[in-house]
């Protein structure tokens, strides 16, 4: 089978062709461990951990290595724990241990390695040592910077003019810089202030150079794919490109650059200010975490999504629908020919979800089961219900009818329906007595 990914740097479509069949190898961006995360930060984790799946069929499981990162190193982290008055530790414990739940529901996949900023400072430093002497990067006023123009063909991946790169980088002016697009390594870090020691005194990374460190401690000096999303390719994954580049002396970092698309929600760029701004953990209150994933997955992954109520009902009829026709809980997971040509082909999603709706019996259950879903689809909203309290209202307006008190039947309802509790009404087919059955109201 030909596996063809969509490759960033060549801006087109290549067969995946891997360093080490026996030890393929990707890299993804993880999260900044200060806060919640939004949805738009589930969409690599669902993406890549498809990607994982068919990396694993394709090569063997014990044949890849999945690497996504946890920085909990960075400014916005020291001013939440600033602004909370609580220790930068508790902080980021928190924030991971709540990124590992929400994540959990969406059916991923751990990663093979998920390395910490913090446990991968000695690699920092050594990859900075290597920068500074081979003339890449400097040292200036206690901080240690890469010196952009010494690399020729910086900015390979984004493609973008140096106007475009010294506006996009929204880069600080300072007096010790020799490039307006040089990028800090290293900067000092005062009584307040995480630091660590080094040739340049106490001080901090900064952020490019961790998961530079990280990748390379982990995957080696180049591996097969680097994943994230687009908002990441300059100035991230490009200064990332330059450290590991410049200080192996390799053409590559990685092989395989691969970016999802940005998300929206009810058509309009997510933000505080909008009022849309949602997190998973916001939105698994109220649906399932396999309703998020086949959401995330109905549009290809380098197109821009918009995340609608709408979008979600219909990925909760569709789930229900396959559900009702087959039986995942002892499924052997292993993709139908047509859905892995659609995956083999940069991740069709799209493709592979039509291809998912002819399928039916054992095809249909190991298939999902092999896409990360597990046949469970329990509204997250009944647990927040009183069920007792539901059905001894539902026995009282029953009562009430039987004794034809319409007002206080009609009461009864208005209090269930007040609660978010919708009933119907149906006789049943065998003895013709009135049934009522409840669900909770979307």
């Amino acid at each position: 089978m030909t596996l063809k990914l969509y490759n960033t740097l060549s801006r087109s479509k290549e067969e995946f062709r891997p360093i080490d069949p026996e030890n393929v190898r990707m890299y993804v961006c993880g999260p900044t461990v200060y806060d919640f995360a939004h949805i738009g930060n589930a969409r690599p984790i669902i993406v890549f951990d498809v990607l994982y799946r068919l990396l694993r069929h394709v090569f063997g499981a014990d044949k890849v290595t999945y690497a996504r990162n946890i920085t909990d190193i960075d400014d916005k982290i020291n001013a939440r724990a600033a602004q909370e008055g609580c220790s930068i530790r508790d902080l980021t414990e928190r924030t991971a241990d709540q990124f590992h739940a929400d994540i959990a529901e969406l059916g991923v996949l751990e990663p093979d390695v998920e390395p910490r900023a913090t446990e991968t400072i000695p690699e920092m430093i050594e990859l900075i040592e290597r920068l500074v002497t081979k003339g890449h990067a400097y040292e200036a006023d206690g901080h240690v910077l890469f010196n952009v123009p010494s690399m020729a063909d910086y900015g390979a991946l984004s493609r973008r003019s140096l106007d475009e790169m010294i506006a996009g980088a929204r880069v600080d002016v300072a007096p010790y810089k020799k490039d307006a697009t040089d990028f800090v390594l290293w900067k000092p870090s005062d009584d307040d202030t995480p630091g660590w020691d080094s040739p340049w005194g106490r001080g901090r990374p900064g952020w490019h150079i961790e998961c530079s460190a990280m990748s390379w401690k982990h995957l080696g000096e180049m591996f097969d794919i680097h994943g994230g999303g687009i908002d990441l390719q300059f100035p991230h994954h490009e200064n990332e490109i330059a450290q590991s580049r410049c200080a192996f002396g390799h053409g590559a970092m990685a092989n395989y650059w691969m970016h999802n698309g940005f998300l929206q929600v009810e058509g309009r760029k997510m933000a505080k200010s909008e009022g849309n701004f949602v997190t998973i953990h916001q939105l698994l209150q109220d649906w399932p975490g396999e309703v998020l994933r086949l959401n995330m997955l109905k549009t290809h992954y380098r197109q821009p999504i918009d995340w609608t109520e709408k979008s979600l009902e219909e990925s909760w009829a569709s789930l229900r629908n396959w559900y009702g026709r087959t039986d995942l809980a002892t499924a052997r997971p292993g993709f139908s020919d047509a859905v892995l040509s659609a995956l083999a082909d940069d991740l069709n999603t799209p493709m592979a979800i039509a291809e998912l709706h002819k399928l039916d019996g054992d095809a249909l259950a190991g298939t999902l089961a092999a896409l990360g879903f597990s046949g469970k689809l329990t509204d997250p909203r009944e647990r927040q219900v009183d069920a007792g309290k539901v059905l001894g209202l539902i026995n009282a307006r029953a009562n009430a009818r039987a004794n034809k008190d319409w007002a206080e039947a009609d009461r009864i309802r208005d209090e269930l329906d007040a609660m978010g509790i919708q009933l119907k009404d149906a006789k049943d087919s065998g003895t013709g007595e009135l049934v009522t059955t409840w669900e909770v109201k979307r």
